[in-house]
């Protein structure tokens, strides 16, 4: 569904409408009224103007949906990663296999760039608010910070999650800040309070996110 961007209210798109119509339109061109004849109906230019502007507002107009492909340190393809805008931040779809049953700390980096075997290149998590690590920490949590990753018995995992507090439209906690971002899977747990990453241990597999 359209949404405006804030600031832009129905009110004001209205205006916008009523400026095209009236002070840019060509008053020789005829104007077609509904299909049922009736007078007073809404002309079929005007529904192509409201149509147009909430298109021109939508999220879609910055790329409502993202991609990751996650490898290992083998640089082996292993899992993949779908990301939709959603009301309350970004939804994600992970498939996953290849990975060492029981739970995984899972996170999102503030570097776009997955370099193994240790994918250090990720940098650290994404926190453009400047938080601690973790949702049990009282000063957290990153932006980044997801939730541990359940790998069942044969290596495999698959979640849909909604991330809240990102974007991947503009502003401060989009996933497209200058330097990108990428999804990474680390050994062990992530015991969502220390600084800086859980005690989670090594980067076992990256991704990094693209529209």
């Amino acid at each position: 569904m359209a949404r405006l961007l804030p600031g832009c209210s129905s009110v004001w798109l209205e205006r916008l409408v009523w400026d095209q119509e009236v002070l840019g339109s060509n008053p020789s061109t005829p104007t077609t009224y509904r299909k049922d004849g009736a007078s007073g109906g809404i002309p079929m230019k005007r529904i192509g103007l409201i149509l147009g502007a909430l298109l021109l507002f939508s999220p879609m107009a910055y790329g409502e949906t993202a991609k990751a492909a996650l490898y290992n340190a083998e640089g082996k393809e292993i899992g993949n990663a779908t990301f939709t805008d959603d009301s309350e931040g970004v939804r994600m779809v992970l498939t996953v296999g290849e990975l060492t049953p029981g739970l995984h700390g899972f996170h999102i980096h503030a570097v776009g760039k997955c370099e193994g075997p240790d994918f250090k290149s990720a940098g650290g998590h994404f926190n453009p608010l400047g938080k601690k690590h973790g949702a049990k920490n009282p000063e957290g949590a990153h932006a980044g910070d997801l939730q541990n990753l359940s790998v069942e018995t044969d290596g495999t995992a698959h979640v849909e999650w909604v991330v809240k507090g990102v974007t991947l439209g503009p502003g401060e906690n989009s996933l497209f800040h200058p330097d990108g971002t990428s999804l990474v899977i680390h050994a062990n747990p992530d015991d969502e309070m220390t600084d800086p990453s859980g005690n989670s241990g090594a980067r076992v597999a990256c991704g990094v996110m693209t529209q």
